[in-house]
């Protein structure tokens, strides 16, 4: 899925050296069906891309390579940075770098306090403990307070503790392991093509950054659970574009997030099925009616948990071509997207995931509760999808992947935004440089959604009336 037509070295250098930037030679959307695999090497601590197309089945040694990935990732993040990285030079800083140590080595050292690095698990017999690639020990977390983050099984995660007669690690500290902002680790994996779109080294982001502060204009706008079937929703959606055309202003992506359904339809009647795919034809009809708009701008469509035919696994693929071709045969710049998807515009990389995270990390919490009121959960929320490089740190029978996919929900280099699409409520917020903003739901009252501006890095919120005319 690509706009434009900056393929190329010399074409690249070509558009760089121009005087404007044109963002539609620079516009490519990614499916996560469609990402290239590159799994972390820890012997040559660098990424290797994959031979092998990924299966969806996978086979059973997948499953332990998806994890050691995970682990690896952020392990050579944590040990990049300062805290535990040693002095160069001997001396009294030297002994006061953080050491990690792996579960192999606690055996016959009990008494002795150690901070270690692994995942949050439940042993056979329900108890808690932290594997690494070594072994696991139990976790004994009575006398931990609470700590900054959302902790549930799955987590990857450093764990300060005693370790005791009995084989247990008294915990008295638990924390998320430090994240790594996206100007690092691209100036160290810089000339890796996580996305498969070609790689822009760092000297020419920089000179897409410099190029983009011209681009004041420049926006994508997100709204997230449009729900179809409702017909409040056109006639708010029509409001918007009324707004756009008597302003001039111009979004160059429309991304629309699931639902596209108040209710489930995957288990109703044909009758349903066919009521969905008629929402959709009245939704092309409306967008067409704006020939200003749907001639020039592209839009994404991404699916919600209710929309069909995908299961809980992640990543889902798009929406069936069946229920949309109105759409392909109205809108001359559509996509249909998987959920997560990503979209790289110059140097900047946006990943849209459409879930209701905030719930599903709540029910599955693990001893640890977070002290925290509600503008501390979004920001635990956000701290901790970016501190563990993935958009879900959560065991696989809570939320299960597709092994072979997992490379597709990776966080790591870190993105430049992130839109969490989530029935929880609105917010926007950043963290390490990264804007993570969730637009909330379209059918509120009043309707809401979210623009997104390149040049600034921020989102806006916006609302419209839902006033009948």
């Amino acid at each position: 899925m690509q706009a434009g037509a900056g393929s190329g070295s010399n074409m690249k250098n070509a558009l760089l050296d121009s005087e404007e930037l044109d963002p539609e030679q620079h516009l490519h959307f990614i499916n996560a069906l469609e990402m290239p695999r590159w799994t972390y090497s820890s012997e040559r601590k660098t990424f290797e891309k994959s031979a092998e197309a990924p299966s969806l089945g996978g086979n059973p040694a997948s499953r332990a390579m998806f994890l050691r990935d995970r682990y690896n990732i952020i392990k050579q993040v944590i040990l990049r940075n300062e805290n535990f990285s040693p002095p160069a030079v001997a001396g009294r800083d030297r002994e006061n770098y953080l050491k990690l140590t792996s579960t192999k080595n606690l055996l016959g050292r009990a008494g002795q306090r150690f901070l270690l690095f692994g995942m949050l698990a439940h042993a056979q017999d329900g108890r808690l403990c932290l594997e690494d690639v070594e072994g696991r020990v139990v976790l004994d977390i009575t006398e931990t307070g609470p700590s900054e983050g959302l902790f549930t099984e799955g987590c990857f995660v450093l764990v300060e503790g005693d370790y005791t007669e009995e084989e247990i690690l008294q915990v008295i500290a638990m924390g998320h392991p430090p994240s790594e902002r996206r100007e690092v680790a691209r100036s160290i994996y810089g000339h890796i093509d996580f996305l498969g779109k070609g790689v822009t080294t760092v000297a020419e982001d920089e000179k897409f950054e410099e190029m983009m502060h011209s681009q004041s204009e420049l926006s994508l706008t997100f709204v997230s659970d449009l729900w179809l079937d409702r017909p409040r929703t056109l006639r708010g959606l029509r409001k918007i574009l009324d707004g756009y055309i008597e302003t001039n202003f111009m979004p160059l992506v429309f991304v629309f997030c699931g639902n596209f359904t108040s209710k489930d339809v995957t288990t109703g009647s044909g009758l349903e099925l066919t009521r969905y795919q008629e929402n959709f034809e009245a939704l092309a009809e409306l967008l067409a009616s704006y020939p200003g708009i749907a001639d020039k701008s592209h839009f994404v469509f991404v699916p919600g948990p209710l929309d069909p035919w995908g299961s809980s696994t992640l990543p889902r693929p798009p929406l069936p071509s069946s229920f949309v071709n109105k759409l392909k045969a109205r809108l001359p710049k559509v996509h249909f997207a998987s959920n997560p998807c990503r979209i790289k515009i110059c140097a900047q990389e946006i990943i849209i995931f459409r879930h209701d995270m905030m719930s599903k990390m709540l029910r599955n919490l693990v001893g640890i509760k977070p002290e925290v009121e509600s503008g501390d959960l979004k920001r635990y929320l956000v701290q901790t999808v970016l501190d563990q490089c993935h958009l879900s740190p959560l065991a696989l029978n809570v939320q299960p992947t597709i092994w072979e996919l997992d490379h597709a929900l990776r966080l790591y280099p870190m993105p430049t935004a992130l839109i969490l699409a989530d029935k929880y409520e609105r917010y926007e917020l950043t963290y390490e440089g990264c804007h993570v903003f969730n637009p909330g739901s379209f059918n509120g009252t009043p309707f809401g959604f979210s623009t997104y501006f390149p040049q600034s890095g921020r989102s806006e919120p916006s609302f419209v009336d839902d006033e009948e005319e």
